[in-house]
């Protein structure tokens, strides 16, 4: 390490980070100058883009939360970016000590700030790789050790694949990993679209090229079919603020307009 503990040695820190931008948006501190500009460009192009994020956010504390009440207590989380307030492990550990969690990033800052954050913590660990290569993931040991494949798995693929363009296929890559998961597996998804606000997508797209990711908003048609082989529990696949809401404040001031759709589905 350099500079701050979080911070790796050699870190090119002139390249814009998909995972540093959304942790800028979420109000964290593990970011640099260029993807604070990035993100205040994303903001501008798509206005609450920030308040997006936080929905987002607290869907994957539901979806974990209803993973956990259906008996699921392992989970991998594909693209699991910064480690920020209410992250997998603390959910789902607080719910169940037990609970084990492998998280997947190829970003080094979220990388090396998962690895410090879990040091000590036997049931959690961090592999530092690309989620659209799933055999690095799925034999590296330490997934292995932390993961039983013969037992339920909640995958989480949280606001990832929007960042993965169609000549990578990104229904096979879902698909790979659903073979792999024992049957009452589910997969939690969150995916960008441009069903409720075209013009302000395709100028936050303009603005993603300026990072290591580009956006890829798909339809609620093409998400929906990047479930195939899961079966899509209530409410389906809705807006974030729209899946499961705790309470009236998670709503927000505009529930059907929060650019990604998200959903959970079990595997038969």
């Amino acid at each position: 390490m350099s500079g701050p503990s979080w911070v790796p040695a050699g870190l090119d820190v002139d390249q814009p980070s998909g995972a540093r931008i959304y942790d800028y948006l979420l109000g964290g501190g593990h970011n640099f100058a260029l993807d604070r500009a990035v993100g205040e460009q994303l903001m501008a192009a798509l206005p609450g883009a920030d308040h997006v994020a936080r929905l987002n956010r607290s869907f994957l504390r539901r979806a974990v939360l209803s993973m956990v009440s259906s008996g699921v207590r392992q989970f991998l989380d594909l693209g699991s970016g910064i480690p920020t307030v209410g992250n997998v492990h603390e959910i789902a550990q607080h719910a169940d000590e037990q609970a084990r969690v492998v998280y997947v990033d190829w970003d080094a800052v979220a990388a090396a700030h998962s690895e410090l954050l879990l040091e000590g913590n036997e049931r959690a660990t961090m592999v530092q790789a690309d989620m659209c290569v799933p055999d690095t993931i799925l034999e590296a040991a330490e997934t292995r050790r932390v993961l039983n494949f013969d037992e339920p798995i909640g995958l989480l693929m949280i606001g990832v694949l929007h960042f993965v363009p169609d000549e990578q296929r990104p229904g096979d890559i879902v698909a790979a990993y659903r073979d792999r998961l024992a049957a009452g597996s589910y997969l939690a998804m969150s995916h960008f679209t441009a069903d409720t606000r075209p013009e302000e997508m395709a100028a936050a797209v303009e603005v993603s090229k300026r990072s290591s990711e580009q956006l890829c908003p798909r339809s609620r048609e093409e998400i929906t079919a990047l479930f195939a082989g899961f079966d899509l529990v209530e409410p389906g696949l809705v807006s974030t603020a729209l899946w499961r809401p705790d309470s009236p404040v998670e709503l927000g001031l505009d529930a059907d307009h929060s650019e990604i759709y998200a959903g959970v589905g079990r595997k038969p």
